[in-house]
């Protein structure tokens, strides 16, 4: 048995988040937890809302509501959806939590003990009507480059162009909206990135089976322009942590923070430690390989845009600090998903949000959707005439049908109980070794986590199932030789169960009320299938689901199109 940590690019708190986040990283961690889970190995899944930076505090003042509050609520908010659409999360955590107060402070203290930090002063936009210094996006303006009035100062979302706050036209305050700004000096801490270059470099170079998509951003950042940058890891923010050396004050810092994207990613660690606290289990034999650590494989999912932190800007705070820390074995990247000719976007609203998606319809029409459709070589869209097709041909018409098909016809001639039959003949035993070689296929994707292959090879599965029903016939069968069409069905039955074990990872509820139709808890994993075949014998009772998945209708689909076509409010 394995021991796999496995996490999760964090959520940010400032609302709920769209499909192109979910499938970007909580999503297929989630599939891939579940599937070892199943095959046996010991998993702790992480994942925790990412709590501190200036969209939390816009977004909490948007809500006039203090940021404290307004993170708490909007915690709550995205640990429900998570649980609606089947997260299954060892713990979903807070990057504001104690835990995290405490790691990252004590990160800072032994990275400056060590000589990564330096102080720097440098000059900041402050604000006269607000009486603070102002983050780049809290500065918003006219875009130079393509006239945007919505600007932050730090990239224009429209045209992507990256920006300084002084290069934006009619500068004002994000908070207040006054335009009294001035350019004042203050000093921040700086890590010494570039220090730890050639480290990284070699750590990176060792990883040959990491995705292209994330060496290439990794290696991008290393060495294109001037290569790795010492980064800034300080802002003069109300809300985050306190910058201390420890338990120790740092001189000069009073009433500044650490800068979001240096806490967040110790914030996995923390989580770790906030689940060990709640189930009085031991976090440090996952995290110090002095502990237990280095027997684990620890894997990584996120969006392309969260690569370079977690190459470079994390690691080399773990590297820094000298200390047994567990670094990343596997860091599984993906492109975007865009939304129906455009991009999602959480600030502009546009886009489908996942609370909305499961209002519609339950979370495995979208899990399904969006793991076969999955942006792992290049982006890829979601539109609604595809998404009907892929429900109705992939979850109703081949699993849905097929399930239905057999135990309504068992029911029909033998009752709700497995019939007796004989031995399996060579049709079955055809099926059986087809059904091998795409199991043992389906298991190689799983582990590499080729997601979209996976998809390919479970469907394909599905569709064994379903042309070996259509060619045995057993409803044709029974007319000639009812025992026949007995081994027929109770092949058929089994393969309900065989299928549920298999889909779980994708479709988790579903596969539950496949169990639940046969009448059976045995989740083990067929690791050989004819054995798994044979699990329900005759006289075992079943029952008829309701279906398992309803097809959306034209009408349906030309409702959402034009009810999701526009921003949401």
């Amino acid at each position: 048995m394995a021991r796999i940590l496995i996490t999760s690019a964090l959520p940010y708190i400032n609302g709920i988040k769209h499909l192109g986040n979910l499938v970007g990283s909580q999503l297929p961690a989630d599939l891939y937890a579940r599937y070892m889970r199943g095959r046996g190995n010991e998993v702790l899944f992480l994942c925790a809302t990412d709590e501190h930076g200036t969209p939390a505090e816009l977004a909490a003042a948007k809500a006039n509501k203090p940021v404290a509050d307004y993170c708490a609520e909007m915690h709550e908010v995205q640990a429900d959806i998570a649980r609606r659409f089947g997260l299954s999360f060892d713990h979903f955590g807070r990057s504001s939590s104690p835990q995290n107060h405490r790691l990252t402070q004590h990160f800072a203290g032994v990275l400056a003990q060590r000589g990564l930090i330096r102080e720097v002063q440098e000059k900041q936009v402050y604000s006269n009507a607000d009486g603070r210094f102002l983050p780049d996006r809290y500065i918003e303006g006219t875009c130079p480059n393509c006239g945007y009035d919505r600007a932050r100062g730090d990239q224009c979302e429209n045209c992507t162009k990256q920006l300084d706050p002084t290069d934006l036209i009619d500068p004002r305050s994000a908070v207040s909206g006054s335009t009294d700004l001035e350019v004042r000096e203050t000093k921040h801490l700086y890590l010494c990135q570039s220090a730890l270059k050639d480290d990284l470099d070699a750590w990176i170079d060792s990883k040959t089976d990491w995705p292209v998509l994330t060496t290439s951003i990794a290696k991008k950042w290393l060495h294109d322009g001037d290569g790795l940058q010492d980064r800034g890891i300080t802002r003069d923010l109300d809300w985050g942590i306190a910058v201390k050396k420890g338990d120790e004050d740092w001189p000069g810092m009073e009433g500044k923070v650490f800068y979001v994207w240096f806490d967040a990613p110790i914030e996995y660690i923390a989580c770790a430690a906030e689940w060990a606290e709640a189930t009085g289990n031991d976090w440090e034999r996952w995290w110090r390989t002095d502990k237990g650590a280095d027997e684990v494989r620890y894997v990584q999912f996120m969006g392309k845009d969260n690569v370079p932190f977690h190459t470079l800007s994390f690691p080399a705070t773990l590297l820094g600090s000298g200390e047994p820390w567990k670094m990343v074995d596997h860091l599984k990247s993906f492109n975007y998903l865009n939304y129906d000719g455009g991009q999602f976007s959480t600030s502009q609203g546009r886009g489908v949000f996942m609370d909305q998606a499961i209002k519609i319809l339950p979370a495995d029409y979208w899990r399904w959707w969006l793991l076969s459709h999955v942006p792992e070589s290049s982006d890829s869209e979601f539109t609604w005439e595809n998404f009907q097709q892929s429900v109705n041909k992939d979850l109703a018409d081949v699993l849905g049908n097929f399930v239905s098909r057999i135990t309504k016809f068992c029911r029909s001639k033998f009752g709700e109980t497995v019939p007796e039959g004989g031995a399996f003949g060579e049709q079955e035993l055809a099926l059986i070794e087809e059904l091998t070689t795409r199991t043992r296929a389906y298991e190689t994707h799983m582990a590499n986590m080729d997601v979209r292959k996976s998809a390919q090879e479970l469907r394909a599965l599905w569709a064994a199932g379903n042309e070996y029903l259509q060619s045995a016939a057993p409803w044709s069968t029974f007319k000639a030789d009812p025992q026949r069409a007995a081994v027929q069905v109770r092949l058929g039955l089994n393969l309900i169960r065989f299928y549920a074990v298999l889909s779980a990872p994708f479709i988790p509820d579903a596969a539950e009320r496949m169990l639940q139709a046969v009448n059976t808890s045995d989740t083990d994993w067929p690791d050989d299938v004819a054995s798994a075949l044979n699990v329900l014998p005759a006289g075992h009772e079943f029952s008829v689901p309701d279906a398992l998945f309803a097809k959306i209708t034209d009408e349906q689909r030309e409702d959402w199109e034009t009810r999701f076509s526009g921003i949401r409010d």
